[in-house]
């Protein structure tokens, strides 16, 4: 049997990378200055790439099951994840972070149903997203709801890192929140002012992230801060 990865890294060096040969030899000379850190789901139907038609030395990437963040001081445990944030922003020096979830994604739907036992890296991760459940069945509506506010819960987490804190309120950082429709091809952008998410063929953005608590369009309560027992409540008056 051919072994396809084999002949896909031949291909890669045969005929891909001498496009982009002087590209890399300068990233090598000059060192890597990406603009951007990408926080994408692991699925394999999410190219970041091929989503934001970046090239080589572009995007800072990390990925992981559901695009979660974990806790800033370390309380999850040893983690890749919240190594990169603090990398990115203070030795990259990116400018924006951009969250990506995505419809369809399997931990969402995790967060409804059962993960196997031996699991159990697994089990204590999706807990990241544990708040951003609604107290509904799994509905199709209801699962793309909660990709949604995944999203925006990884946003608000990200402000609990100090370098980041620091420097959106300085002006040199901007964070992003995505949801990408799988079989739409289109991303849909966060919006503060419009509590919701806006698809990028009409925005004014490229997404907004949030500083502070906030409520849902249709009068919601979403925000990290409340007891679980409020996520998805309607709004007090």
């Amino acid at each position: 049997m051919p072994d396809e990865l084999l002949q896909r890294l031949r291909r890669f060096h045969d005929d891909a990378f001498p496009r982009y040969r002087q590209r890399f030899q300068d990233l090598v000379a000059q060192g890597q200055r990406p603009t951007t850190l990408f926080i994408g789901c692991s699925d394999s139907r999410l190219v970041p790439h091929l989503l934001t038609g970046t090239g080589p030395g572009e995007l800072f990437l990390v990925r992981n099951v559901g695009a979660f963040v974990p806790p800033c001081d370390g309380s999850h445990g040893h983690h890749g994840t919240a190594a990169a944030i603090e990398f990115a922003v203070l030795s990259l020096q990116v400018r924006r972070i951009v969250v990506c979830g995505h419809s369809h994604c399997g931990a969402v739907k995790a967060l409804y149903g059962e993960v196997p036992a031996e699991a159990l890296n697994l089990q204590r991760w999706l807990e990241l997203g544990r708040e951003a459940v609604l107290p509904v069945q799994a509905t199709p509506e209801a699962l793309r709801r909660t990709e949604q506010r995944a999203v925006v819960l990884q946003l608000e987490r990200l402000m609990d890192y100090p370098m980041v804190r620091r420097r959106v309120q300085a002006g040199e950082l901007t964070l992003h929140g995505w949801h990408y429709v799988i079989e739409e091809g289109e991303v849909h952008v966060f919006d503060l002012e419009q509590a919701g998410f806006v698809a990028a063929s009409s925005a004014d953005h490229s997404g907004t992230g949030p500083y502070a608590p906030y409520v849902e369009h249709d009068g919601q309560v979403l925000c990290a801060d409340v007891d679980i027992a409020q996520c998805g409540a309607p709004a007090q008056e």
